[in-house]
């Protein structure tokens, strides 16, 4: 199976409009278009009966002690941990492609609807839903697409991988508000084929160059 797309190419920088933040003169950094990119798919296997899309980021520091402050940098020996940007279960096995923004456009506070969405598939939860559990503007259930909104300080450039399963179920076997490593376990020993797309993002001033 193949993944493809016109919003981004493997292993380069994703574009600002695809991101939830950007660089901002008088405030660092600030919200950004939130567009879900497009996405297209080939050379699917004999037998598949539905897909999951998963978009996730391995690079997430594993404390927020340094995160966001502007004196330092957040090392990059911490250790790092996966957040979830994008979760979708259940899209049909006749489909072969989505458009960009078609999921998301802007950055919705308090989180967008779910889990039903588009082509009879169903979100799951995105890593902003405990991220901002703390925030009184913004807290709330994120289903869906939410791009990439790294520290602004952080040293290390971060990777958001796209990637697409093809499943020998029709529907994944999870209910109600799911997450990433719920589906994840749901879909093992399920997946007939998976492809990739990977992208980096940074609102680090110094790497940014």
């Amino acid at each position: 199976m193949k993944l493809t797309s016109t919003s981004l190419t493997d292993g380069q920088p994703i574009a600002e409009r695809l991101a939830a933040g950007r660089p901002d003169a008088s405030t660092t950094v600030t919200f950004s278009d939130n567009l879900s990119p497009a996405l297209a798919w080939t050379d699917v296997p004999e037998g598949t009966r539905s897909f999951v899309l998963i978009c996730h980021d391995p690079d997430v520091p594993s404390r927020g002690d340094d995160v966001n402050q502007p004196d330092r940098e957040v090392p990059a020996d911490l250790p790092r941990v996966d957040f979830f940007h994008w979760v979708m279960v259940d899209l049909p096995a006749s489909l072969r492609g989505l458009a960009e923004g078609e999921f998301s456009r802007g950055f919705t506070a308090r989180g967008k609807p779910g889990p039903a969405t588009l082509h009879g598939a169903r979100h799951g939860l995105n890593d902003y839903t405990g991220w901002f559990a703390g925030d009184a503007d913004r807290s709330g259930p994120y289903h869906g697409y939410d791009g990439p909104f790294p520290p602004f300080n952080d040293s290390l450039l971060h990777h958001y991988v796209f990637t697409l399963h093809a499943l020998d179920l029709e529907r994944c076997p999870v209910d109600g508000s799911f997450t990433g490593p719920e589906v994840r376990a749901a879909i093992a020993g399920h997946v007939l084929a998976e492809a990739s797309l990977t992208g980096t993002y940074t609102l680090n001033a110094r790497l940014r160059g």
